[in-house]
């Protein structure tokens, strides 16, 4: 499929004007993405946890149901971890929301075909989950009222993002687990909680 969106320019729109949102985003290319939009303490990138990025979205929005979560994730990821979505579906968080980056490729591991490539629909099963916001965007057009939904929609919200499989240059944000669980719980709570 060739799509005119970029995923750099997405990740950049979906992350700009953030406040104090909180960001999940899953292995590989979409920490890089993250990276490259500039690096955040309320950034939490998963370096090795494939599968796992709405799960700990998930977790994140039920312990902050006051602060608005996105994860930002790749199609492999999200097709390795599709149960999620039926768990996000029966908890029902509204302050959840989930970007897929779907270049139709699982970028890491050599650039083969995902099932998407071959009309596998992730907002369509979100959709049937029991997500009562989905889309799937592939045009720039569509770009701004998809972040909106994102940034504000009663969740749960899903928005998969159709983009090229172009590759680019790797942005590498901090990768210590154990830095980063410190950086992000002292951002959320306050220095105490690293105490």
């Amino acid at each position: 499929m060739t799509s005119p969106l970029r995923r750099r320019e997405v990740v950049a729109k979906l992350v700009a004007g953030r406040g104090d949102l909180l960001v999940v985003t899953g292995l590989g290319s979409t920490t890089y993405d993250c990276g490259a939009a500039g690096d955040h303490p309320l950034n939490f990138y998963l370096w090795g946890a494939m599968g796992s990025a709405v799960t700990v979205g998930l977790g994140l929005a039920l312990a902050q149901p006051q602060r608005r979560v996105l994860v930002i994730t790749g199609d492999g990821e999200m097709l390795m971890g599709l149960g999620a979505l039926a768990t996000v579906a029966v908890k029902q968080p509204a302050n959840l929301a989930v970007a897929v980056i779907d270049n139709e490729q699982y970028a890491e591991t050599g650039m083969q075909q995902t099932h998407t490539a071959s009309g596998v629909d992730l907002a369509g099963i979100a959709a049937r989950a029991g997500f009562p916001v989905t889309a799937t965007v592939t045009t720039a057009p569509q770009v701004a009222d998809a972040v909106a939904a994102l940034r504000s929609a009663a969740g749960p919200v899903f928005v998969a993002f159709k983009v090229s499989g172009e590759r680019d240059p790797l942005v590498l944000p901090p990768r210590d687990g154990a830095y980063l669980k410190h950086r992000f719980r002292e951002a959320l709570l306050g220095p105490q909680a690293v105490a």
